[in-house]
């Protein structure tokens, strides 16, 4: 020891270290416990990996790796940023996928860094860190369990929506024409039958069922109105129903609209049976055909024939007055219709509404023969004596065409009908012979009616005059006029005179009316000719 001021020297040579104002400097504590020498400690490794699995990064705070907690942070609050809010389509996977990575792979190399890298002094006792690393375990599962529980209500909350959304479309077209309506209610359908079929255990699937109820009431709602009419296409619709949604969903409501769509079919056939058909139908017979062929054992398919024939009877017994021609005309349709009922109803009712169709056919003629319209009288009465060749009436139907077309050139013919009977007594005869080209038909009402034709002479020409005709027609001993003699009793006569479209004359003068008295025991004779500018005389 040396100097004056009492303090030791040291050197360093002792191995005593650096000095400081003659004292030594103690080095300060390294910033992590060394590493490299440190024997390996499994239950430490083990108890950071299970730390790290709850993936928040605890393991990483255990060994005060800050960075790598912060980055298993990061993931976890990104994982978090996908899930929320809750959607019933959940997390997507691949996010779940990347995450479960980032935990697998923070586990495995904190596993590998706790190997020989101390721990937090109060997780050094394994009675304490063991069971508090497995459970902190719980923590996912216990997130992943709510998460699930969210989910679940998520996806019930969107399927009450889905069906509240299929309530308000239903709600909306219910007052509108069913045609109008018909996407609305097939979108509707069809989000009640993926909630009932495929989420039937859903708080939704479970109110599917009332749901459809007020679907079927709201599409059927003309036939609540009595519009059995218009509830025919929805009744229709509703039957195809169950080609969509389960019949284990649809419960009763299956076959609902049967007994519906067979009271619209029956209503409705007979409300439109003989009325004019519309476009997509025929006077009913459409309605009352498909009730025969689809429900045949209902009772309102029993009920057709009946109603069908009390139908033609009712019309049969109106054919008199002013509507005679349009209780005609729907006896005719009435008629049509029956030819396409099937079965037995139709077989049944076809000959009733055939003799219908005959004597309002007649009735018609005659009612516009009385209104004085003959064109018409003669048109409906030909075709029905054309028509109804094997019927009692065709020859008197005959009679009165005759007498309508006369009454065409000569309204005197048509003051009443022609008599339905001849008179008995004397016939007288009238000879008409024909000094003209082309035949003659000759017309001819009164005590009786009916026609003949007097052949045409060819070797006969026009008369320039009528005074000339007057003096020579008929006259020249040198000709072989054609003629035909008519018995008839006594009585007033109208005639009508129709030259055939084969003579040389204008159509202006092919038809020529006159009247003639027939008295008893007389002969009589007519000649026709045609004069040039006159026609047929």
């Amino acid at each position: 020891m040396s100097g004056t001021d009492g303090r030791q020297a040291w050197n360093g040579a002792g191995g005593q270290g650096p000095t400081a104002g003659g004292w030594p400097v103690v080095p300060p504590p390294p910033s992590r416990p060394p590493t490299v020498g440190v024997p390996g400690e499994p239950r430490r490794a083990a108890l950071v990996g299970l730390l790290n699995l709850s993936g928040l990064g605890l393991g990483y705070v255990a060994l005060r790796h800050w960075w790598s907690a912060a980055a298993c942070w990061a993931a976890a609050a990104g994982l978090l940023a996908v899930a929320l809010p809750v959607e019933p389509s959940g997390v997507p996977g691949a996010a779940v996928a990347a995450f479960a990575v980032v935990v697998l792979a923070a586990a495995l190399d904190g596993a590998r860094r706790g190997l020989r890298t101390p721990v937090l002094p109060f997780l050094r006792r394994p009675a304490l860190a063991l069971p508090l690393a497995f459970l902190l375990l719980a923590v996912p599962a216990s997130g992943a369990v709510a998460y699930d529980a969210a989910r679940g209500e998520a996806v019930q909350q969107a399927l009450l929506d889905r069906l509240e959304e299929a309530d308000k479309l239903v709600e909306e077209v219910r007052d509108k024409d069913f045609e109008d309506a018909r996407p609305s209610y097939r979108k509707a359908l069809g989000v009640y039958a993926d909630i009932g079929s495929r989420h039937g255990d859903s708080r939704a699937g479970r109110l599917v069922p009332e749901r459809l109820d007020t679907y079927y009431r709201a599409v059927a709602r003309p036939y609540g109105g009595r519009d059995y009419c218009g509830a025919v296409e929805p009744l229709r619709y509703l039957r195809t129903v169950p080609d969509k949604v389960d019949r284990d969903v649809l419960g009763r409501l299956a076959d609902w609209p049967n007994q519906r769509l067979a009271r619209s079919w029956f209503e409705c056939g007979m409300e439109r049976l003989g009325s004019v058909p519309e476009d997509n139908g025929n006077g009913g017979g459409r309605h009352l055909a498909d009730l025969l062929d689809t429900f045949p054992e209902s009772p309102q398919a029993r009920r057709v024939q009946t109603a069908v024939s009390d139908r033609i009877k009712s019309r049969t017994d109106e054919l008199e007055g002013e509507r005679t021609c349009d209780v005609a005309d729907e006896l005719t349709r009435v008629s049509a219709t029956v030819d396409g009922l099937p079965g037995d109803a139709g077989a049944a009712l076809r000959g009733d509404a055939k003799k219908a169709v005959e004597k309002g056919a007649y009735a018609c003629g005659v009612h516009e023969f009385k209104e004085k319209r003959f064109s018409s009288a003669r048109s409906k009465l030909t075709r029905f004596a054309n028509e109804h060749r094997d019927s009692s009436l065709a020859d008197r139907a005959r009679d009165i065409a005759i007498a309508a077309e006369i009454a065409q050139s000569r309204p005197a013919a048509g003051r009443g009908l022609p008599p339905a009977k001849a008179p008995g007594g004397a016939r007288m005869p009238l000879t008409v012979s024909n000094d003209g080209q082309g035949s003659v038909e000759i017309l001819y009402t009164g005590p009786v009616t009916g026609k003949v034709t007097v052949r045409g002479c060819p070797g006969c020409t026009v008369y320039p005059t009528r005074a000339e005709a007057r003096q020579k027609a008929c006259k020249d001993s040198s000709k072989t006029y054609p003629k035909t003699t008519i018995r008839l009793p006594a009585g007033e006569y109208h005639i009508l005179y129709k030259r055939s479209t084969t003579a040389t004359i204008s159509s202006r003068g092919r038809t020529y009316a006159d009247g003639a008295r027939i008295r008893p025991g007389y002969t009589y004779t007519g000649c026709t000719y045609v004069t040039r500018g006159l026609g047929i005389q």
